[in-house]
Formats: C-alpha cells, structure tokens, sequence
C-alpha cells in the first residue's frame, strides 16, 4: 500500500487496506467501522502478554501462555470432523496441539516435524496431557511473538491476530497532521502530536493510558471540538438580526399581583434574562433550566405573554397531550379573559382543528398550546414571535438549529428541561444556547420526606396510605411494568392494580402507556378533581404532571430506576403546600449501587446534586436526558474523570470566540471527531 501522508488517507474506506476483501469489508461494517478512520477509534480493551516463553512443566491452565517446543509427531484421523493433533515437547514434558477445521498441508507447512518453533494460545489440560487448542501464534521467529498483543472487541469472522495485523498496517501510514491547538495549550499535553497520540493509543507497550498525556490531548480534542460547533452555531443565530419586541411589564405584574405565590429570585432573574433577549435586536436562543417543581412554566407564560403584548404568536410545545393541555390550563386561569388561547393536539375536533388553524393562519396576538405537531407544515402562523418548548430533552444540536431556522428570523426561541444536568456537561449538551437556572423551588413547597421500605412490609406501608386517604390525600404508585413478566421479578402495574382495587373499592384507577389518550385525558380529570385517591401507573407520570393534592409517591421496585428518574418521579408529589412524601420499595439482597442510590435520595432534594451524583455511579452516558440529547456519546473523554480537561476546553473557546474564528483552521479537528457534517450544516 502506498503511503499517503495526508489526511484523506483517514477518510479511505477499510477496503483500501490491502488484504481486506469485501466478506472482511462486510465483517467489519458489522461493527460499524466503514473507514480507516473509524478502525482508529476502535481502542484495544485488553492486551495479551506473551513476551515470556514459559516451559511445559511451568503452564498455568485456562491462561493465554507461549512455549518454545520441537515438533515431534502428527496425529491425523481418518474420520471426518475429528481434530488434527500435532504432539511437541521441550525438556520438561509434552503438549498437544489440536487444530479444528484445519489442513494437513496447512499444519505440516507452520509445524514442520523436527523443527522447533513458537506457540501461544490458552492452555488447557486433557486425559493428562496440556493442550493448546487453535493456536492464536506459530512461528519460526519468536520476535513476532514474544511480546504484548492487544486485544480487540471482535465479531464473528474476524480474529485478533488478524486484526492486529492490519492495525500494523494502518498504523505505518497515519498521517501527521498540521496542528490546530496554540502553543501554550500544547505544552499542557507535553507537546505531543495527534499522530503521536494515535500511534501510542494503540501501542501495547503504553500503560496506565487514561492518565497519559497522550489519551489526555485525544480527549481534550475531543471537548474542544464538540464545544466548538457549540460556539460556531451560537455565534451563526447571534448574527441573525431581528425586530425587538417592545412591550411594557403592566401586563405581567398584574399577573404577578393575581397569582396566589411570589416568584423566587432566581426566577426573577430567569424571567429578566429572558425579557432582555426579547427585546434585544440579536435573536433569543435560551434554556430555561430548572429543577423539578421549580416553576419554570409560570416563567415561560409570563414571558410570552409579554410577546404577545408586542403583536407576535407565540407556540407554546410539550412532550405530551396531558401536559400541552394543563400548560393551557395555567395560561388560561392566569391570562387576561379577553387573551386569545388555543389548544391542538391529536384528539382535538376536526371541525374546531380547522377553525384553530384558520385563526392561527389570519389573526396575530394568540397563543397556541401543542405537542410537537403545531411544526407540520400545513400550520401557517400569521406573525409567529416565540416559541417553547418544554421538555425538550430528545432535540440535539441539529435539531434546534432547525427549530430555530424554521421559526424565521423574528422568532425567539425558549427551551425548558426539568432534567439537572451535571455542570461539567451543560456546555457539552447546551453550549449552543444561553443558559438560565432556576434551582431552588418557591418557598412555600415543603422538601420531599423519602423512606425506603422492603417489600416485606407491605402491610405497613398500606397503613400509611390509609392514613394518607384519611386526611383527603391522593397517592401515585408507579410500577416498573405494566403486565406481569417472567423473564424479571418485577411488580406489574396491573398486578398491584388488581391487589390495590381489592383493599380500597372503588378508589383505585390504573394508568400506563397502552391506556387510549382520550382514556389518559379522562382518568387524569377525575384524579385532579379528586373523584378517586390512588392513581397506579407506569413512569408515563414521570414528566411534568401536576396535582397538587397528590402527596405520597410509592415507587415499587425502586432499585430498578436511575437516580434522576427517582428524583424526576418524586418530583410528582408535594406541588401543593402540604408536605409530600415518597416510599421506595425494594427487595432483600440489593446492590451496592443500588444502596447508594437511596441513600443519596433520602439525603438530598437537590436534583442537581442528584444528577452528579447519578453521573458518578452510572457514567455520564446513563444520566437521565443525555442518551435522548442528540450529543454523541464521547469516545474517549469522560465528563467524572477529564473534568479539568471540560474546564480548559470552555475556556479555550472563550479566547477563540475573541479571537477572528477560522473554520480552516479546526477543519481536520472537526472531521476527525464527526463534527464536520454539523459544521457543514450551519455555514
């Protein structure tokens, strides 16, 4: 193969590489590796030390050992499907070597008789002889094998020998790139090269690799880039140029006044961030981020009611028709009665669907609550200003800079996520947008108590509810399943319904993701208006419903869930002012981590606490919102254990946002970590 000492030799299919054929080229896009580059983020997970050539009389059985042996005998059966043997031995025994599936003429051309040669492979013991089945190395010159080997994650077809082998040859011709990182970053990294970084990665002599400089500056590019598309995109909306929306605040302060609660200080100060963008000429790109029952919504309707007031629409999405529907709820008994609302969503009438889009098409001045549905193309808006979108966990990157662009130009946009994300990703996930919190709850909610019950006590735990049902209390138990499975030994919701309904008549409803929505819509009316007490269900209650009578959470199988969703679960009860608590039931024999989680609950209230400590336990890749975010998974960096490295990285990208941003300049950077296609994108 020739040696291309360029970067578009990265880019090569895995074809190219001399000795792939296209069955070994089918092999490996199983794995999804398509091109050369893809076969250098497939990083060795073990290495094989076969650098000690061991006598037969020193082998250990069940390890992966090499032996330095003469050949002395060939053991080949007439019958077919028998293994061919091949007998060897130094100065301290014998050992077999069986071949399956293998040639005469093949065994006797790496084993010739009276010949010594070297062998690795695991050891096993059989009828009181050692055995090496299906050598993994035989050669002449023991230099090819005595030393360290890694070992890949391989799929049926391929194995490591042969994968090693191509590695060497896709090794030999990386390139050497030209450097994208300043100086004074460099020297953080020990000056190293990418190429040098690569090579080192899958070098079997490197060890200790995840606190080497080199894994570091390969991590560290990995941040920096993802944060750059981050400031690349923010920047593009920032140029967007748009009307200001003038308003007065007399309408929001009545509200304010009306309202039975003061707004917290750090919902002032999210509610004044957002007004400022509003009436900025720069277009509003924002994430309201808060806690579960911190009061964002109150924040996002009294902001749009201020658009509204400057002569715009406003959208207004949810996740769901269930809290579409109490978003218009709120609005409506919060907002002026002469305040022109919608509501449509997939179970709105035909006729009044097509009234609420003529309104939306011909008149300005209203507010449309939805699910994601209002962004089909038949909805046209007369003179859309703002649109929110609540729980927006599931839009990545691409995805917003889409919304944003199909909003036009005067259209601000506000995101909302009730899911904490850990500081050290907010930039990862978020870095495209402006950021407010809103962490602490307004001050009449009262913390959440939480117990934790073994199932065991069952009995007493259905004492409590009575008690709760006494004081006019309502109670949420949510179940992992809905139906009975014998694959887990986990309570179902219809299970514990049935059981439930035989203990409290006529005071029980159930409530999973197979109910009809009209179903859904009904039985959530009558537990708000308080016709039953216990609503059992699924995590389908999981996001943003709101009941403030509901005040005992019991979560069955509480060891199954995240923390995050514990919390986000939790979160359900104690929106009123009376004191909420919730009840994890769990089975003997539990987990470490599964312990730890529990306690961390009953600790804390702190979601953002919560989540780091989530992060912590279970790997950033599992924390509630961030495998629904659209960022990819990073390869190399990880958030708990590179936090300096988050650090540098967002301070590096507020020097390049200073400094004249060339996208030249970062081109190979942004390719090698499959950025470039969003890049490409938004230019």
């Amino acid at each position: 193969m020739p040696n291309i000492n360029n970067f578009e030799y990265l880019l090569k299919d895995i074809s190219f590489i001399k000795g792939i054929g296209s069955k070994t080229t089918s092999i490996f896009n199983k794995k999804k590796i398509f091109t050369i580059l893809d076969l250098l983020w497939k990083l060795p997970y073990s290495i094989d030390d076969l650098s000690q050539i061991k006598k037969i009389s020193e082998l250990h059985i069940g390890k992966v050992e090499s032996i330095k042996v003469n050949v002395i005998k060939y053991n080949f059966p007439r019958k077919r499907n028998l293994p061919n043997r091949v007998i060897c031995e130094d100065e301290t025994g014998k050992i077999e070597c069986v071949f399956f599936n293998s040639y005469e003429g093949y065994i006797k051309k790496i084993l010739p008789l009276n010949n010594n040669v070297t062998i690795s492979g695991k050891v096993s013991y059989f009828r009181n002889t050692y055995q090496i089945t299906n050598p993994s190395h035989v050669s002449h010159d023991e230099s090819l094998i005595l030393k360290k080997h890694n070992k890949y994650s391989l799929t049926d077809g391929l194995n490591n020998k042969a994968y090693n082998k191509i590695m060497q040859q896709v090794l030999k011709n990386v390139p050497d790139l030209e450097e994208w990182h300043d100086p004074e970053v460099l020297k953080k990294f020990n000056n190293i090269s990418w190429k040098k970084s690569i090579l080192k990665l899958h070098d079997p002599k490197s060890s200790n690799k995840k606190n080497s400089k080199f894994f570091k500056r390969l991590a560290f590019d990995e941040i920096f880039s993802t944060f750059l598309i981050s400031s690349r995109i923010r920047d593009k909306i920032k140029k967007v140029k748009k009307e200001k929306k003038l308003f007065d605040l007399r309408n929001q302060k009545n509200i304010e006044k009306n309202i039975n609660f003061t707004l917290t200080n750090e919902q002032n100060d999210a509610l004044h961030d957002i007004n400022n963008d509003l009436k900025n000429k720069d277009k509003m790109f924002r994430l309201l981020q808060g806690d579960v029952g911190s009061g964002k919504t109150i924040v996002a309707l009294l902001s749009a009611l201020n658009v509204i007031n400057s002569g715009y629409q406003v959208c207004f999405m949810a996740p769901t028709e269930i809290l579409a529907r109490q978003h218009y709820n709120l609005a409506k008994s919060i907002f002026p009665k002469n305040q022109q609302l919608f509501l449509l969503t997939g179970t709105t009438d035909s006729k009044d669907k097509k009234k609420i889009i003529n309104e939306i098409k011909n008149k300005k001045n209203n507010i449309v609550f939805g699910t994601h549905a209002l962004f089909q193309k038949k909805i046209i808006f007369k003179k859309l200003g703002y649109i929110v979108i609540d729980e927006q966990h599931k839009f990545g990157v691409k995805q917003r800079k889409k919304l944003s662009d199909k909003g036009g130009k005067n259209c601000d946009i506000l995101l909302m996520s009730a899911t904490p994300i850990p500081r050290t990703l907010i930039m990862s996930i978020y870095g495209d947008m402006d950021v407010s919190l809103i962490k602490k709850k307004p001050n009449s909610r009262l913390p959440i108590v939480t117990y934790s019950k073994l199932d065991q006590k069952m009995d007493e735990v259905i004492q409590y509810v009575k008690k709760e049902i006494n004081l006019n209390n309502q109670v949420f138990w949510v179940c992992p399943l809905i139906d009975e499975s014998k694959k887990v030994d986990q309570v179902s919701a219809i299970q514990k319904y049935n059981f439930l309904k035989k203990k409290f008549p006529n005071d029980v409803e159930l409530l999973h993701s197979k109910v009809d929505v009209l179903e859904k819509e009904i039985i959530l009316k009558k537990f708000l208006n308080k016709e039953f007490k216990i609503l059992v269900s699924t995590t389908v209650i999981e996001v943003g419903i709101d009941f403030p009578n509901a005040n005992l959470i019991i979560i069955e199988n509480a060891n199954k869930f995240g923390l995050s969703q514990l919390h986000q679960l939790r979160g359900r009860v104690g929106r009123g002012t009376k004191q909420g608590v919730c009840i994890l039931i769990f089975k003997s024999g539990l987990s470490e981590n599964a312990k730890k989680r529990i306690k961390i609950l009953k600790k804390t209230n702190d979601g953002f606490e919560i989540s780091e400590e989530d992060m912590k336990l279970r790997g950033y890749g599992d924390v509630l919102g961030f495998k629904q975010s659209g960022v990819k998974n990073f390869r190399l960096a990880d958030p708990i254990i590179n936090k300096d490295l988050f650090d540098l990285a967002e301070n590096e990208i507020k020097k390049v946002e200073q400094s004249n941003f060339s996208s030249d300049r970062y081109k190979y950077l942004l390719k090698l970590y499959d950025r470039a296609d969003i890049i490409n994108d938004i230019i």
